[in-house]
């Protein structure tokens, strides 16, 4: 529990997430000696006191801090951060909330808007360990009992050995393809369960050991977890093989413990304060989360050292509360460890009240409509005035309406699409497969505007180009274009070695990608290539962005492109770093806007932007500035006429990259035409 408050409360212990690894074992430990012990000299389980007790163990504390965290979070976070993390707070209710992040993607080891449910996720594998290791231990009771054998302990150490084999080999599988899975799940983490497991049925062969090699043993095993949770970082692959040290160590602890339970390591863990720590230590896991989320909002800004530490001990003596006047009086009640039924109600009640807070709360929350009068569309028509530039008349009617936008302060009540939807605003490029996810290689065949034209134009690169597929799609159809969609998610074109902070390891997808898109243009012979990509790569990912290296490569890639392909080459510059979540920003900021719109200077790299485009020219390409598209000469704002610009923290709507649609035409227009 001290190595987890660290990790979350940045107090310098970069692997303390190690302590939920540590706490799987304990439990496997703990939860199997109690299953063996019952059936081999009963012959059964009984299942209503098992799950009885566990309810009047686990529910109650839970419950309490679910419902009032669930509370905290309507009142006190922007709408929409609100009601998606009322759906965290449903699942984590219904001890499910690990598959919700895990499907989610969610990060755990990232920063960026944290659900105050997110340490939920442990509480769903061991309820979900709950139901099934009963079963298991049933099951192998049934198979000895059925071929006349008497000696059941090593059949159960069989049956946890297949397990923990399996499931290891599924989290090192799921920690190279999949690391979410592998964080989250049952599957994934079972094996550490199954370890605690065989450390009980192994008991008797620990007491056989002397007290010093015992001590030795149990010392060896917390300088593994303590130099784990020091070595560590969140850069680690987790859980794969890094995750075999605490969980070895932590075997190693509590089997010496077994042989000394007061010898060696047992002499500092029994010491009074540290058992005080121990009884706390659910109550505390519960509250230092959402404490940790909730009191810099409350504070209006990020805290230091002090302040963290602040948070700490106020989880802590909320602990010290739900210890004394929930846990206790529940777990301990005669009544109910008398009933098994009793207790199961109690659990089902707890249950539900959870459940119908998550359900109801979202009533409360208000809609993130704006408070401001309907603004105008954005959207310009692909003319010009006499004797004017088309392309220029163009730009300079999107910088009006930027302009505009950046006087206003309120959200228009127009705006589209609404913050509630945000984030689903994605074009179709995104869902149908055309833009590739980290493990996918391989580019599909996605062709839009006319896909039967002879002449190409293909869109190349990370996200950030297939979000201007809804801008060229309706001119693509106008010139009958074959617009073709080449995407691949953290993946731009340019550049040779790649490492991927999703999967912890060189992200080899992304250079087979590349590849196959080389061999794929090679092939097509596109008239134009449109080439864009992320400006937010940092060392994190092997480079960073407007270094001489990106500068480098980008004309390396215009050249390489130009050469094998006989294309045009036309490079998109960066769209603004909004450096919020947009619609959660705004849904907090409904009549000002000005906390979410950034500077110009903080969201948009004059200087790199003008490397980059001489760079483009040097390798025989062109290039688009697009900041007069998103700014003026001081700010960026986040919406523009009725449009609402980001989806998320750095990719446009579908909104307003239509509204853009005619400008990006004529720029292609440009690129494509005969030139002198």
């Amino acid at each position: 529990m001290i190595a987890v408050v660290a990790f979350h409360a940045q107090l310098g212990l970069g692997g303390g997430f190690i302590g939920v690894d540590i706490f799987f074992v304990i439990s496997g430990f703990l939860i199997t000696r109690l299953l063996i012990d019952e059936v081999t000299t009963t012959g059964r389980v009984n299942l209503a006191r098992f799950y009885g007790s566990r309810a009047r163990r686990l529910l109650p504390a839970a419950g309490t801090v679910l419902v009032i965290t669930a509370a905290a979070a309507a009142a006190l976070l922007p709408p929409v951060q609100a009601r998606s993390v009322l759906g965290d707070a449903l699942a984590s209710a219904l001890y499910v909330g690990n598959y919700r992040f895990a499907m989610h993607g969610t990060d755990y080891l990232a920063d960026t808007l944290p659900s105050p449910f997110q340490h939920y996720w442990s509480l769903g594998v061991e309820e979900q360990f709950y139901l099934l290791w009963p079963a298991l231990i049933l099951g192998t009771a049934w198979l000895v009992r059925r071929v006349g054998r008497r000696t059941t302990v090593p059949y159960f150490a069989g049956a946890l050995l297949v397990v923990a084999v399996a499931s290891f080999a599924l989290s090192m599988l799921w920690t190279h393809t999949s690391p979410p899975w592998a964080f989250f799940s049952l599957p994934s983490r079972a094996w550490e369960l199954a370890i605690g497991g065989l450390v009980a049925l192994s008991a008797p062969l620990w007491r056989r050991l002397t007290p010093g090699p015992a001590a030795v043993a149990g010392i060896g095993g917390l300088v593994l977890i303590l130099g784990t949770c020091v070595q560590l970082d969140e850069h680690t692959p987790y859980p794969g093989t890094a995750a075999l040290l605490p969980v070895f160590g932590t075997a190693l602890v509590v089997g010496a413990g077994i042989a000394t339970p007061t010898g060696g390591a047992g002499r500092w863990l029994s010491l009074p304060w540290m058992r005080g720590l121990g009884r706390l230590s659910y109550s505390w896991y519960l509250w230092h989360w959402p404490v940790l989320i909730f009191v810099p909002m409350l504070a209006g800004r990020e805290l230091g050292l002090i302040g963290r530490l602040v948070a700490v001990s106020a989880s802590f003596a909320l602990a010290v509360l739900t210890l004394r006047y929930v846990e206790r009086p529940v777990r301990y009640s005669a009544p109910l460890r008398r009933s098994p039924r009793r207790s199961l109600a109690l659990g089902s009640t707890v249950t539900a009240a959870a459940v119908a807070a998550a359900l109801l709360l979202p009533v409360f929350v208000r809609p993130p409509v704006g408070p401001g009068a309907p603004a105008p569309a954005a959207a310009v028509e692909a003319q010009s005035t006499l004797g004017a530039d088309p392309l220029t008349d163009a730009v300079n009617r999107i910088a009006a309406a930027v302009r505009a936008a950046a006087q206003r302060r309120d959200v228009p009540s127009n705006l589209t699409p609404a913050l509630d939807d945000a984030a689903t605003d994605k074009p179709a490029v995104f869902v149908n497969g055309c833009v590739r996810s980290w493990l996918d290689i391989g580019v599909p065949e996605c062709a839009s505007g006319d896909p039967a034209a002879p002449t190409t134009v293909a869109l190349v690169g990370d996200s950030h180009v297939a979000m201007w597929e809804p801008a060229l799609e309706v001119t693509a159809r106008q010139r009958h274009w074959r617009l073709e969609t080449m995407a691949k998610i953290t993946c731009p074109l340019q550049g040779t070695q790649i490492t991927s902070p999703y999967l912890g390891r060189e992200y080899t997808e992304c250079q087979a990608w590349r590849a196959q898109v080389f061999d794929r243009l090679k092939a097509e012979r596109p008239k134009l290539i449109v080439v864009s990509m992320s400006r937010r790569y940092g060392a994190d990912f092997g480079f960073t962005t407007y270094d001489r290296g990106w500068r480098d490569s980008l004309k390396a890639l215009v050249m390489r492109l130009r050469s094998t392909t006989d294309a045009r080459v036309l490079v998109l510059g960066p769209v603004p770093d909004p450096h919020s979540t947009v619609p959660v920003c705004l849904s907090a900021h409904l009549s000002d806007t000005r906390p979410c719109t950034p500077a110009r200077d903080v969201a948009m790299s004059a200087a790199g932007i003008a490397a980059e485009a001489d760079m483009v020219r040097a390798g025989g390409g062109q290039y688009a500035d697009l900041s007069a598209l998103f700014c003026t000469d001081t700010v960026c704002p986040v919406t523009v006429g009725n449009d609402l610009v980001f989806r998320d923290d750095n990719h446009i709507t579908v909104e307003y990259a239509q509204s853009l649609g005619p400008v990006l035409g004529l720029i292609v227009d440009r690129a494509m035409a005969p030139q002198s």
